[in-house]
């Protein structure tokens, strides 16, 4: 059966890189003793993919990757995983996806982000009351590196939700192959707005889910397509 996992990446573990998760998860399936489905061939490997890169440094609330699970539980897989979990990593749910679900990298469509000042980092001069007046602006274009060159790219119609109050700003902005955004360039593009600037080192950001489209065309968490088993 094709599963689908969440976990949460915290504390001193938001370091590690993608790569180095990824062959840790390889590592704590054989440490928990979970029942994953291998690939065929002189040089077998076990069947996973995960949703997204997370940026070293960043936190995240709701990380995914997909297994093929030969046999177990919802709950044995996610009880013997958080066995084996290292400070900083957490399993959170486990779901069966039924036929025809695309995996999770592909299933994308938004991101929720959490995005707050450091501790100890002094507030910088960005007005909350302008949130609206940003939002209603016909475009907001910024500069997009791209791997070849620079374009102008409009961020509105890729921003489905904006909020800032306390020195925390909120989001929820599209994550899928075609838009990808990333939260410092709301944030950045919002301060020029607001007729300063920001320091990206000073935030913490926080991702805290990913969304797809369900058959209604609405969006849900990607957990929300699974069911428990």
């Amino acid at each position: 059966m094709k599963v689908r996992i969440k976990f949460a990446k915290y504390g001193v573990m938001r370091y590690i890189g993608h790569l180095d998760i990824m062959r840790y998860f390889q590592k704590c399936m054989r440490k928990a003793d979970v029942d994953i489905a291998y690939s065929s061939g002189f040089s077998p490997h076990q069947i996973m993919s995960f949703a997204s890169p997370l940026g070293v440094g960043v936190i995240s609330n709701g990380e995914y990757f997909d297994i093929e699970l030969k046999s177990g539980s919802a709950k044995s897989v996610m009880d013997s995983l958080n066995s084996v979990m290292v400070n900083g990593m957490e399993i959170l749910s486990v779901k069966k996806l039924p036929d025809g679900v695309k995996n999770a990298m592909a299933s994308i469509a938004a991101a929720r982000y959490t995005v707050m000042m450091k501790e100890g980092c002094e507030p910088e001069n960005t007005d909350d009351s302008k949130v609206d007046d940003f939002l209603n602006r016909e475009h907001i274009n910024i500069i997009k590196q791209t791997k070849k060159n620079e374009i102008e790219f409009d961020l509105k119609p890729h921003i489905y939700e904006f909020s800032f109050d306390k020195n925390a700003y909120r989001m929820l902005i599209d994550a899928s192959s075609s838009g990808n955004i990333k939260p410092l360039s709301v944030i950045e593009e919002y301060a020029r707005f607001c007729g300063t600037h920001i320091t990206p080192s000073n935030y913490q950001i926080i991702r805290e889910e990913f969304y797809t489209y369900d058959d209604d065309h609405k969006l849900v968490p990607l957990e929300a397509l699974g069911e428990d088993f």
